[in-house]
């Protein structure tokens, strides 16, 4: 069996006190739910623009998966949380930009969208991933 390690890295967003950035047991990591929160400041971005928020969250989410061992081609899910049914096409227009061109194997992770309240009130996108390394 395998050791679980956390998954850090300063080109995404430092985590909350109670969770980890990423987690990686074997070849499975998950990584926390991100925020549009620009690493180099610490700072929300993108208020009231969900397309441009989906982007820094992928964005974040993808410097784990790299602090990790992996890539965007080896997410096998993708969690997304809105806060508003209205914003889905512009944060699918945001998602399918991103993950085009970082599909090389032309397999698109699975994906469930929920439409939900978020921890704060100008986040209207939150996205986890969960892949298998190799």
């Amino acid at each position: 069996m395998s050791d679980k390690t956390a998954v850090t890295t300063t080109d995404a967003p430092p985590p909350m006190p109670m969770f980890s950035q990423g987690v990686r047991k074997g070849n499975i990591l998950q990584v926390s739910g991100q925020g549009s929160v620009d690493p180099a400041s610490g700072e929300f971005v993108h208020v009231g623009d969900v397309k441009a928020q989906t982007t820094r969250v992928l964005q974040n989410i993808e410097a784990i998966l790299v602090a990790g061992g992996s890539s965007v081609d080896d997410v096998v899910m993708l969690r997304v949380y809105l806060t508003k049914r209205e914003d889905f096409a512009a944060m699918n227009e945001a998602y399918a930009e991103f993950l085009s061109t970082r599909t090389p194997s032309g397999v698109l992770p699975g994906r469930t969208t929920v439409f939900t309240g978020l921890p704060l009130p100008d986040m209207l996108v939150e996205i986890d991933a969960l892949a298998v390394v190799g």
